[in-house]
Formats: C-alpha cells, sequence, structure tokens
C-alpha cells in the first residue's frame, strides 16, 4: 500500500497540471490556426496576430485597462502599506476593530455588492458635490483600489509581523530619524512583499470583470469587458492572439520579479552573514583584550 502511493501522488500532480495547462496550450496552438473555426485546424498563420492589432477597439482596451491597473497597483500599495503598518505597529488603539474590518471586508465581500455600493456611492457623490462627473476612468480606478487594498494590506501586515524591530532600533540609536529609518531600513526589507502586493494589485485590476462592469461608463470599456461581450458571440481567433500574448507578457513579469526576488534575498544573506561575521569578531576582540 505505501509502495504505491508515490505512484498515486505522481498520477494525482499530472492529472491536476493537466487539467490547468492542456486548455492554456491548445488556446495558444489554435492562435495560429489558419480557420476562423477555433476547434478545426486549418494550418500554421500568423494573421490573427495582425488582425488582432488592426482591431483598435481590442487595442483601445487593453491599453485603458493596462493604465488603470498600473495606477491602481500604485495606489492600493501606498495605502495597503499605510494600513499595514498601522496595524502591525501600533498596537490597540481606539478604531482598531473598525479599521480592520474596512481594510479587509472586500476580501470576502462578493463583488457583485462591492461593484453595487461602489455605483450607489458614486451616484450619490454626484448628485451633492457633482463629483465625479459621470462614470469612467476614474470611477474604475478607485474602485479598483478600494478591493485591491485589501490585499496589499494582509501582505504588508503579516510580513511586518515577523519583522525584526531590533534593526530600526539600532538605526535610531546611531541617529537616523524616524523617516530615514523607514526608507533605508524598512522598506528594503519589506520591500519583496511590496513588489508582491504590486503585483498582486495588478493582476487583480487587469482581470476584473464584475466591478467594472458596474462603475464603467460610455467610452471606457475596460479589456475584460471587451471579450467578455465578443466570446458571448462565440471565440475568435483574434482573441486566441490576444490571450496568447496575455500569457506571454504575465510569464515574462512573473520571470522578472522572481528574479528581482531571489537577487534581494541573496543579498540579505549576504548582509547577515556579513553582520554575523563582524559581531563574532568583535566579541573575539573583547575576550582577548
Amino acid at each position: 500500500m505505501s509502495g504505491g502511493r508515490p505512484w498515486f501522488r505522481t498520477l494525482a500532480l499530472a492529472l491536476g497540471f493537466a487539467f490547468l495547462y492542456i486548455p492554456i496550450i491548445s488556446l495558444v496552438v489554435f492562435s495560429f490556426n489558419e480557420s476562423r473555426l477555433v476547434t478545426v485546424w486549418g494550418g500554421f498563420s500568423t494573421k490573427w496576430y495582425g488582425a488582432l492589432l488592426d482591431n483598435q477597439q481590442i487595442i483601445g482596451a487593453a491599453l485603458l485597462s493596462l493604465k488603470i491597473a498600473a495606477i491602481s497597483a500604485t495606489a492600493a500599495v501606498v495605502l495597503g502599506t499605510l494600513t499595514g503598518m498601522a496595524l502591525a505597529r501600533f498596537g490597540p488603539f481606539r478604531g482598531r476593530t473598525m479599521l480592520s474590518g474596512m481594510a479587509t471586508a472586500p476580501l470576502v465581500m462578493p463583488e457583485v455588492i462591492t461593484g453595487l455600493s461602489l455605483l450607489l456611492l458614486f451616484v450619490t457623490l454626484e448628485q451633492l458635490i457633482g463629483w465625479p462627473e459621470g462614470r469612467g476612468m476614474t470611477t474604475i480606478i478607485l474602485a479598483h483600489v478600494t478591493f485591491a487594498m485589501a490585499f496589499v494590506t494582509v501582505i504588508v501586515q503579516s510580513r511586518l509581523a515577523q519583522f525584526d524591530e531590533s534593526l530600526e532600533e539600532a538605526a535610531q540609536d546611531l541617529g537616523a530619524r524616524p523617516a530615514k529609518v523607514f526608507f533605508l531600513v524598512t522598506l528594503p526589507i519589506i520591500f519583496p512583499a511590496l513588489l508582491s502586493g504590486w503585483l498582486l494589485a495588478f493582476t487583480l485590476s487587469l482581470d476584473d470583470l464584475v466591478i467594472a462592469s458596474f462603475v464603467a461608463g460610455p467610452g471606457s470599456s475596460t479589456l475584460p469587458m471587451v471579450v467578455f461581450s465578443k466570446v458571448r458571440l462565440g471565440v475568435s481567433p483574434d482573441i486566441n492572439a490576444l490571450a496568447t500574448i496575455l500569457i506571454v507578457v504575465v510569464a515574462i513579469g512573473v520571470a522578472i520579479a522572481g528574479v528581482v526576488m531571489s537577487r534581494q534575498q541573496k543579498i540579505r544573506d549576504r548582509d547577515a552573514q556579513m553582520a554575523l561575521a563582524a559581531n563574532q569578531q568583535m566579541i573575539d576582540s573583547l575576550k582577548k583584550g
């Protein structure tokens, strides 16, 4: 029985990966299909990539989605970092429970409820103060920051919970001010968490369909909204080409992020070893003295 378990785990792992990646591989393969029928192979061709580049609706929606995702992710990282530091560092304070609940509520709240509530909020604000004027890129960014900030807050808070505060105390003992301690000590250490939070927020914003459908207006359709409207009429080969390009871009981004985080981990390990060696030399010199 025990001898068969490794085979079972290997088989289960292979089936799991096949279930996940075979559809993606087939999508990439059929993006080079000559035929318009997505299920019938008609020969190798790259004409659908040319057709995709000529489709101004998709190109415009893709550029808009990338702009919204970049701005939303950056704002979510800034606000999520501040919220995470407040929850992780300041201890018990008045309103902590409310802040924690409001910051993490989008994690468990259905997207339909989030989108509907934000739509009602924007409509009410427009009637009261005249802003925002209609729905568009601004309302989509505000909505995406609202739910993406919750994910960044959790990531930063969990990283700060494992942070060695003696490093900051040592810097303060050497005369560094709190702002300098944050930028020279705290920020470099938690940077991998910030990078992970930014990538997650960027992906969530780029992938969102439900919330954007509620808060978007005429002329502000994001890429998922355009793709969904096209898929409802049937999958066309240019959609496969678009998906292939997105897969390549995401793979490159993940690889770059992995390399950056790996290099920073090596630098931290080297600095820690150097600090330990310096401390050991100091102890040895004191013993000799």
